[in-house]
């Protein structure tokens, strides 16, 4: 690890040095591409020079342990307590920055919710779900809009598209991918039974045109007149959109946009995030075949978690932490357990970096 900071301290120091060439200052687009980098790998390097320095303090301090002096033995020795945690919880933080970073954790997110097995209850689940992840965006700042939906008409969503936009969407929001049970009693159960249901939840990052190639002939676009609520445009025009990818069989619709050309729009974009992520998951597959991290594939058929209403408790089987407080959770305070499962996956792949 040493050896690879220094070559980043190095790096950091040659780009000091080619930013104070009068030549280069001139050069507006290559001081900004060289400050764009230094700031990447400034905490790196600085780290570095950190802990070279607390190593030179902590190789004092143990040469004057062995003195005959006592005052000066107990001086070192009460400083050898000091230094030697603080330079290993800096070289730990290190090595945290130093794993690769999923280059999609700087993406606005697409969520796609849908109702699984439960009829109308499961539909309920599913917008309740959607109001989950809705509050939390609300305290983090971002932003919601609901790209595509279908309603059953008690509550629910037979299934609800919906992005998310923000700084960190992605990173904090990834693990929520998979089947989501809730056990609780149907508000139209007469005999207070207990019912099973379940949703499916799908996190996609939002992917630019120029992360992923479609090419225009292998798309089938077709416009029709969208259903449900949305005023008298809905009833007379043919703005949906269903947009088939002829290679991979997906298709996509969209129709809560109000002319055919946004709706397409958010189609494609739609699109776009399930392909790349068909991809990502397939070169995960591939290189890292034997990998089954702590907090799962992210796999859309691996239950991960429990909403239990009777008992008000919440729990994550990917990492064994229940909460009852599910009245908050619902609520959107599920900041607890996505720090637990980020601090889970990054210790996992330190094991694996280290293995």
């Amino acid at each position: 690890m040493l050896d690879k900071l220094a070559g980043i301290a190095a790096r950091y120091e040659e780009l000091e040095h080619l930013m104070g060439d009068p030549e280069i200052a001139v050069d507006y687009e290559k001081v900004a591409e060289f400050a764009q980098e230094r700031s990447d790998i400034q905490e790196l390097a600085e780290g570095y020079y950190t802990v070279r320095t607390l190593t030179e303090q902590i190789d004092e301090a143990e040469q004057l342990s062995y003195s005959d002096d006592n005052e000066m033995r107990q001086l070192a020795e009460e400083e050898l307590r000091s230094l030697i945690p603080e330079r290993d919880a800096l070289e730990a933080r290190l090595r945290s920055l130093l794993l690769p970073r999923d280059p999609r954790d700087t993406k606005n997110v697409i969520m796609e919710i849908r109702a699984g097995a439960g009829g109308d209850e499961a539909g309920i689940f599913a917008a309740d779900l959607f109001r989950l992840y809705t509050r939390y965006a609300e305290t983090s700042n971002w932003k919601v809009e609901i790209l595509d939906s279908n309603e059953t008409g008690v509550g629910g969503f037979k299934e609800v598209v919906f992005e998310i936009k923000g700084r960190g969407a992605f990173s904090r929001l990834k693990f929520e991918s998979g089947v989501h049970r809730v056990q609780r009693v149907p508000a139209t159960e007469s005999q207070g039974r207990i019912h099973t249901s379940t949703a499916t939840v799908a996190v996609l990052a939002e992917v630019d045109e120029v992360d992923i190639k479609i090419e225009d002939k292998d798309l089938e676009v077709q416009s029709y007149r969208a259903g449900g609520a949305g005023g008298q445009h809905v009833q007379k025009n043919d703005t949906a959109i269903r947009i088939t990818h002829r290679p991979s069989g997906l298709v996509v619709t969209c129709q809560d946009e109000r002319s055919k050309t946004q709706n397409l729009l958010r189609a494609m974009s739609i699109l776009r995030a399930r392909l790349y992520d068909i991809e990502q998951q397939r070169i995960f597959d591939a290189q890292d075949a034997a990998r089954r991290s702590m907090v799962g594939s992210g796999d859309r058929a691996e239950k991960i978690r429990t909403y239990n209403y009777p008992q008000n408790r919440v729990t994550d089987h990917r990492i064994n932490l229940t909460s009852y407080s599910l009245d908050r959770f619902m609520g959107g305070e599920i900041g607890e357990f996505i720090d637990e499962l980020a601090t889970r996956d990054e210790a996992d792949r330190l094991q694996h970096a280290n293995a």
